[in-house]
Formats: C-alpha cells, sequence, structure tokens
C-alpha cells in the first residue's frame, strides 16, 4: 500500500499542474481517494475533516448517493443538449432558484464562478447601451474582495498579488477600500463606519462621473480576501447609493450563498435585492459543474429587442448542462428537507462561541464569523494588529492538518495582509464534527509561538 502511495504521489508530481503552484509541483501532500460526511479520506487511509468543504463548495457534505443517482438519472434520459434551446432540467432549476431568490429573475447557466461574473459584466453594460446610456462601462469592487481569475473578473478582483503578471487585464474595474471591522477606526462605531464605507463608493462613483458606471459587484462578505463581515448597515447604504445614481448592484453569491452563511443567499441577511446575483459552488455542492448568473425581470426585458445587437451575444457549450442541473434542484431539495441554512445560522453561531477563548492568544487579533463560515486572524502583535508572519501562518495550518482538520487560509491576496486562517465546513456536520473542529484549532494554536520574536 505504500509503495502504491508513493507511485501515485509521483504521477501527481509529474502529470498535474496544482492550482496555486508551479514547477516543480511540490502542492500536493494529499491525494485524496474518497469523502464521506464532513470527512475525506487519503490513498494512504488518512481521514481529515474538510474544514473547507474542498474549496468552500461541498455544503451538502460527501458521499450524497442520492445527488449521483440524479446525475445517472439525467444522463440515462438525457446527456446534453445545448441551451441554444431549452430543456427541462434548465426550467425546473430556474423556478426553483427564484423560488429561493424570492424574486423575479431569468437565469444564464454556466460553469464556474468566474464566467458566471464575466456574464454580469458583459449584461450591465449591454443594458445601458440598449437603455440609451453608453457611457456606462465602469465597475466598482472593493480591494481584497475575490471575483474569479478570467480577464473580467480578475480585474474585477481586488487583489494585487492574484493579478501580478497577468496585467494588463480588462479595463474599466475601480476599487474601493472593504469594510473591515477588525481595524474600524476607533472613533467610529460600527453603524458610522459601515456608512463611510459605504460612501467610500458613492465619493468614487461622483469622482468618476455617475454616467460612467455600469455597476457595483460585491460579495456579502468579503471570503477568500479575508473573512470581512461589513456592518448590518453597510449592503443597505451601498443599494441605496446605486440606485442614487443609476447603477446596477450585482451580487456575487458564490461562496456565500446556498446556506454558507446562515441564510439560503447571503444578501438575503442584510435585507436588500441585487440587481443581478451571480452563484456558483453551493449550487450543486461541486458534484457537478454549473454556475448562474441571475438578472432581474427589469433587465431581462431590456434584450427583448430585435435588432441585430440588441440580443446577448454569449454562448456556453456546458453552461446549464442537463445533469448539472438536475444535481442542483436534488442538492436544494436536500437543503430544504435537513434545513441546512438554519442549521448553518445554528452551528456557526455555536462554534463562534467555542472560539472565541481563541482570541486570548496572543497571536490571535480577530475571530469572526457568519453562519459556517469563520475567519481567525493571526497578528505578531495585538495593539498594533500587525499581520502575523507567512511562517506563523503555514504552521497553524499545518498543525491542524496533522491532527486531522484541513483549513484554509487567505494566500496570495493583499501584500501583508495573508494572515487570516478560514473555516467553511460542510453544512451538514455533525455535533462530534463541530466539537473536533474546535478541539483541533485550540490544541493547534497552543504550538505557535507566543511572540512576534519567536514566530518570524
Amino acid at each position: 500500500m505504500i509503495q502504491s502511495a508513493r507511485e501515485w504521489l509521483e504521477k501527481d508530481r509529474r502529470y498535474v499542474w496544482h492550482a496555486m503552484s508551479g514547477y516543480p509541483s511540490g502542492a500536493s501532500t494529499l491525494v485524496i481517494e474518497q469523502g464521506d460526511g464532513a470527512w475525506i479520506t487519503d490513498i494512504e487511509g488518512n481521514r481529515y475533516l474538510d474544514g473547507m468543504s474542498g474549496l468552500w463548495c461541498v455544503n451538502v457534505g460527501y458521499g450524497r448517493e442520492e445527488l449521483a443517482r440524479a446525475a445517472y438519472e439525467q444522463l440515462v434520459k438525457m446527456p446534453f443538449y445545448p441551451l441554444t434551446r431549452g430543456h427541462l432540467p434548465a426550467i425546473e432549476l430556474g423556478e426553483k432558484l427564484n423560488e429561493w431568490l424570492a424574486g423575479e429573475y431569468a437565469f444564464f447557466y454556466s460553469n464556474s464562478g468566474s464566467e458566471a461574473n464575466e456574464i454580469a459584466f458583459k449584461v450591465a453594460r449591454q443594458f445601458h447601451q440598449q437603455n440609451g446610456e453608453p457611457e456606462r462601462w465602469k465597475f466598482v469592487s472593493r480591494y481584497r474582495a475575490y471575483h474569479g481569475q478570467t480577464m473580467g473578473a480578475l480585474a474585477a478582483t481586488g487583489q494585487a498579488q492574484r493579478k501580478y503578471r497577468y496585467e494588463p487585464l480588462a479595463p474599466g474595474f475601480l476599487h474601493v477600500p472593504p469594510p473591515d471591522s477588525y481595524r474600524r477606526p476607533d472613533e467610529l462605531d460600527p453603524e458610522a463606519y459601515g456608512r463611510e464605507c459605504a460612501r467610500d463608493i458613492e465619493r468614487l462613483i461622483q469622482w468618476e462621473l455617475p454616467e460612467t458606471v455600469a455597476a457595483v459587484i460585491l460579495e456579502p462578505i468579503i471570503t477568500g480576501g479575508g473573512i470581512l463581515i461589513p456592518p448590518d448597515n453597510y449592503l443597505p447604504a451601498v443599494k441605496e447609493i446605486c440606485e442614487r445614481y443609476g447603477v446596477l448592484l450585482i451580487v456575487d453569491e458564490v461562496i456565500c450563498g446556498f446556506g454558507r452563511i446562515g441564510t439560503r443567499f447571503g444578501h438575503q441577511s442584510y435585507g436588500i435585492e441585487p440587481d443581478i446575483v451571480t452563484m456558483a459552488k453551493g449550487i450543486t455542492s461541486a458534484y457537478s459543474p454549473l454556475s448562474a448568473t441571475a438578472v432581474s425581470q427589469r433587465i431581462y426585458e431590456a434584450f427583448a429587442g430585435s435588432g441585430e445587437y440588441e440580443r446577448l451575444r454569449h454562448v456556453n457549450t456546458f453552461g446549464g448542462h442537463p445533469a448539472s442541473c438536475a444535481v442542483a434542484i436534488r442538492n436544494m431539495q436536500i437543503m430544504e428537507d435537513e434545513e441546512l441554512p438554519e442549521r448553518s445560522a445554528e452551528l456557526g453561531e455555536r462554534l463562534l462561541k467555542d472560539l472565541s477563548e481563541l482570541g486570548e492568544h496572543p497571536q490571535v487579533g480577530d475571530v469572526r464569523g457568519k453562519g459556517l463560515l469563520v475567519g481567525i486572524e493571526l497578528v505578531s502583535e495585538k495593539q498594533s494588529k500587525r499581520p502575523a508572519s507567512p511562517q506563523t501562518v503555514a504552521a497553524f495550518v499545518s498543525g491542524c492538518q496533522k491532527r486531522g482538520l484541513i483549513v484554509g487560509k487567505n494566500g496570495d491576496t493583499a501584500a501583508g495582509y495573508n494572515n487570516v486562517v478560514t473555516l467553511a465546513p460542510p453544512l451538514s456536520l455533525t455535533e462530534g464534527d463541530l466539537e473536533f473542529i474546535g478541539e483541533t484549532l485550540k490544541r493547534s494554536l497552543e504550538d505557535l509561538p507566543e511572540s512576534a520574536e519567536e514566530s518570524e
């Protein structure tokens, strides 16, 4: 068995270029063979609780035979047809998504969150063109936010380290500081800080001229950039600003959606209705690739013209694949039957309470979260909030893995601020799983040095 594992590892290094790695690839220290519930097993038989749901996406957990069965039954019945025409799973899924969004949206399907955002940008620009405002082509995003790896989505991303050596990217993407409640100025209470962060967006719109701005794009919570949770009044204030200036609001729900932060979609926690919603990952719990760009009826109807360029000229071979749509429908039924969004809210609150004692450690600056989305910000010194060294963060992540817990970190985002350890476990995790996460984090933290000098 050991020899077999070594052979697989060697082939892995030879044939697979891993995400976020170079040559020779030393990134893959694990080759995963199977999963069950919140747990994964590698080719050597080691089990780990997957505290990141793969890549923020296996929301209902591993080993759901009913999802495999839904894909199988659809593949047998009708394995593929492009959405240049229609098919029943895409229609049924659109109806289900509208039910979850509690709105009236039309859906353009694709394969990934990056693609969903690319479509949102094209739709927003064309919408303004067809409304007689062709000068509206700019997009406002936030620093530290992540919106994808394609050239437009990466331009929207506010993480300079992800962009370096790939620029110039798509033009027209502008950025403002993010709402970072941990680093909120002392003189501002949370509500005042929320208003001020929203005002950053308004000021940028004014400086750029409102008639040139097409849309604002944001995640309800900045996820990959460090789990930055805004004050409760921030999103409503941004929505009001967008409406005042005729700017569309695109909400990126690729991670925050499908129960992750305790509601069906993250923006519902803040009581707003976006013009465009992008989604992926948890839509199928990653059992099959699928994403969707939801556009309001007002926007959709702007594409009703018969002129040569008035339709959306975008096509995607595998977008809305019948099997993926069938999986998504069944996945959402599971979430409803097992009340997983509500469970996320409940277990997330308990996990945060359990982890509150981590804040007593001199290397922990902040522990924050909403639902089953948690960030632990490591610092080298509490008073100054100076970010911990990469070595300290790596030691914490490694310590968790040695004890059987996979956690993430916000690597290669903003220079000097890659110091947040992240958690996004399956929403279906058990009571025992929750206890294991808490105990493992505490024990792994005990191994960290207690002074900045020792950690560097």
